[in-house]
Parts: structure tokens; C-alpha cells; sequence
């Protein structure tokens, strides 16, 4: 199996600033897509961010595009989101997911792209 692991998530303030790592097990990391995706109670899984294997393309939901910023190190097998101007309704468990894919530019919004994917870690953003 591949494993995914969240981790950096916490209890912040409005307007803070924090990093969530995923670290993937595996010796095949760089092959896959990246996704981060967050549920807040009472939602749907939603789509936040995505980038490439090759870390080429990346995409963002409206919501929070021009303050999250996804990242992808091959080396360290990891995938990144750095989260700026933090707003009560980011509040939500934020996953990690995996697409397995061919293509250096392939990126994926719908839950159901991904095969694999991590436990979560909580954000809380508290005003």
C-alpha cells in the first residue's frame, strides 16, 4: 500500500499562516499527482489544490487561490500547502490524495481521480 501521512495542522487565529506536509511512503512518489482536499462537518470533500508529478502544472479552487500556495519535493517524497490569511471557513479536516499518472501535466480536481489517500489533519481557525 501507499501511505500517506498529513501532518502541521492546529488551532490558529485569523489571518495566521500554516504549512501542511504529506509524507508518502514508497519508492514511487514522483509518478503520482498530488491533491489536497479538505471536508468541514456537515460538507462534501472539496477540492483545494492539486499539482502535477513533474510539479509543471497546479491548480487551485477558487476559494483559495492567491492565498494557498501546493508544493511537491520528489526527494523528500512530500507534498506541501502553505496556507496564508487564514479564514474560519478554511476550518476543516484537510486530506492528502494520490493519483497515480503517465502524464507530466495531468492534475486532477474530483475526489474520485484519486487512489490513495491520507487519514487528515484538523485546521481550525478561530476569529
Amino acid at each position: 500500500q501507499v501511505q500517506l501521512v498529513e501532518s502541521g495542522g492546529g488551532l490558529v487565529q485569523v489571518g495566521v499562516s500554516l504549512r501542511l506536509s504529506c509524507a508518502a511512503s514508497g519508492r514511487t512518489f514522483s509518478s503520482y499527482a498530488m491533491g489536497w482536499f479538505r471536508q468541514a462537518p456537515g460538507k462534501e470533500r472539496e477540492f483545494v489544490a492539486a499539482i502535477s508529478r513533474s510539479a509543471l502544472r497546479t491548480e487551485y479552487a477558487d476559494s483559495v487561490k492567491g492565498r494557498f500556495t501546493i508544493s511537491k519535493n520528489n526527494a523528500e517524497k512530500t507534498v506541501y500547502l502553505q496556507m496564508n490569511s487564514l479564514r474560519p471557513e478554511d476550518t476543516a479536516v484537510y486530506y492528502c490524495a494520490a493519483a497515480p499518472s503517465s502524464n507530466y501535466y495531468y492534475t486532477a480536481r474530483e475526489v474520485r481521480e484519486y487512489d490513495y489517500w491520507g487519514q487528515g489533519t484538523q485546521v481550525t481557525v478561530s476569529s
